[in-house]
């Protein structure tokens, strides 16, 4: 049943994604799970500790963080009535840790610009949905930046989501949303994070195998070139340095018919990343519109899944 409250939750998020007003007056659970994981982080992340500690204090702050936002979730699945009243319900607790019309907004947001040709102003709004350098982006920088971020969050932060309420109800919807939190904020592989991070980091390498494959799937078949966005998928992915994130980009480089990936910066560091679809031309401005569209009927098909779940 769970699955037609996934259902719910994705209409109320495409209607509204999380109101201002909302989140001017009472935050948003995702906030709320990272002010539990910076609280963790700034009691035990000591730089003056030795590595092997570290990995146990960051493999304990991914236990304390996983117990007060599943345990909460497993109660309330509990007292969430049967029936449609429960559905309904449910889908409003899902609501907020779907993200798909928020995604689309934000993506939405450097397209409009970048199509007029306003690099500047494409440029502010990449810089809230990537974590490289925007300063150093071309306009074909800042589209390559744009469809890797729509198609990596696609899998994060709708898809994975999905599986896991799907697989386990509320509990496996947040308890995903927890993890892949913690691999946002203390995952990196830089100085402070590397040892502290390192659990938290492959835990969300786990949780996302699936998810990860079944988006790139989900962008194969709905691009209108299904087999070639398989064939890069499929060679492509495993030069990503991601174990995940390649899958999805690959799969929308093959539908696109760009390049993406490729180096980039990330602060003052030069990351020498390989090509996805590397004899692929580099992308423009209408081929953020186009990685829209495309991303858009992957979530209606995503949808229509969801209601064959439920009816099943």
């Amino acid at each position: 049943m769970f699955a037609a409250a996934l259902l719910i939750g994705f209409g109320i998020e495409a209607l509204v994604a999380w109101p201002a007003g909302l989140f001017r007056h009472f935050g948003h659970p995702v906030t709320w799970i990272g002010h539990a994981i910076r609280l963790c982080e700034a009691r035990l992340n000591d730089p003056e500790r030795s590595p092997f500690v570290l990995h146990i204090l960051g493999a304990a702050t991914v236990l304390i963080i996983l117990i007060v936002t599943v345990v909460p979730a497993l109660v309330v699945s509990a007292l969430v009535p049967a029936g449609w009243a429960g559905v309904l319900i449910g889908g409003v607790l899902a609501w907020p840790f779907l993200a798909a019309r928020s995604l689309y907004d934000h993506v939405v947001a450097v397209a409009r610009p970048l199509v007029q040709g306003d690099t500047d102003a494409a440029r502010q709004a990449v810089s809230m949905i990537i974590g490289r350098n925007p300063d150093t982006l071309d306009a074909a920088g800042i589209a390559r930046a744009s469809l890797e971020s729509l198609a990596e969050n696609a899998s994060d932060g709708i898809v994975a989501p999905v599986f896991w309420g799907v697989i386990l109800g509320l509990p496996g919807l947040v308890g995903y949303k927890a993890i892949n939190t913690m691999d946002s904020m203390i995952g990196h592989k830089s100085a402070r994070y590397a040892h502290f991070g390192m659990v938290a980091a492959r835990l969300d390498d786990v949780v996302n195998l699936i998810p990860a494959r079944l988006t790139g799937v989900l962008f194969a078949l709905v691009s209108g070139r299904m087999l070639r966005s398989f064939a890069v998928m499929l060679r492509d992915a495993r030069y990503h340095r991601s174990p995940n994130a390649g899958w999805p980009e690959a799969a929308m480089a093959g539908a696109l018919d760009l390049r993406l990936s490729g180096p980039r910066i990330y602060g003052s560091q030069i990351a020498d990343e390989p090509w996805l679809n590397a004899g692929a031309r580099d992308a423009t401005g209408p081929d953020l519109t186009r990685g829209l569209a495309l991303y858009v009927r992957a979530m209606v098909v995503l949808c229509l899944i969801l209601a064959l779940v439920a009816l099943v």
